[in-house]
């Protein structure tokens, strides 16, 4: 039988190279990102078993929609889209609160929101949830305190919700540092040239599906 998985944050870095890894075993994709044309351009080198959803995760409408597209079965969320929160990283003594309270609703609470529109497929097929973290959700990182705490909130998040959700799988996972544009934008691109590239994380993420452990924080490396 066909798995169906959906991807947030799926047009580039992570999330694409998970989406080009499952398409390859066969795997129905649901994707989704806020650009609409990287998203149908990955969606298009994917092939027919690939569906184009793009928005905001943020959006209780595009949550819907996204719902709706998954709503005959799915074995398979991944929640990958991120924001960064302010930049240049501010110290928590001059961090924006208004930005702080929109970085909670995307990297938190949309997570979140996206998870209790899908749980009903999650839980008649036995399914599994991927929260992607962060490093900076454990350490501390000058500079990183809002992202961090947002991943933080997630993780936990994820740990009640596999103690609430016996039947659904749950891992929260810490994809060590790649090089993507999110971490350009961060420390710069020469600094993020010297990280790793997404495939390796995305390889290790496609074993963890495979083997399938019981849910907990799961670090890739």
């Amino acid at each position: 039988m066909t798995k169906t998985a959906l991807i947030t944050g799926a047009s580039r870095g992570l999330g694409l190279e998970l989406a080009r890894s499952l398409a390859a075993d066969g795997w129905r994709l649901v994707l989704t990102a806020r650009g609409a044309d990287a998203l149908e351009s990955a969606a298009a080198e994917l092939g027919e078993g690939a569906l184009a959803v793009a928005g905001d995760v943020a959006d209780p409408a595009h949550r819907e929609r996204l719902a709706l597209a998954v709503r005959d079965g799915l074995d398979l969320l991944v929640n990958n889209a991120s924001g960064l929160g302010a930049l240049p990283l501010p110290s928590l003594a001059d961090y924006p609160l208004d930005e702080l309270r929109e970085l909670f609703l995307v990297n938190t609470l949309a997570p979140l929101a996206l998870i209790q529109a899908t749980l009903p497929s999650l839980r008649r097929s036995g399914g599994a949830v991927v929260n992607i973290s962060s490093d900076a959700a454990v350490e501390a990182y000058a500079g990183w305190g809002g992202y961090g705490a947002t991943k933080a909130a997630l993780e936990q998040l994820s740990n009640v919700l596999a103690v609430e959700e016996p039947d659904v799988t749950v891992w929260w996972v810490d994809p060590g540092e790649m090089n993507t544009a999110m971490l350009a934008a961060a420390v710069g691109a020469e600094e993020a040239g010297t990280a790793p590239g997404p495939d390796r994380s995305a390889a290790a993420l496609r074993r963890l599906i495979e083997e399938r452990p019981a849910s907990g924080r799961i670090g890739v490396r």
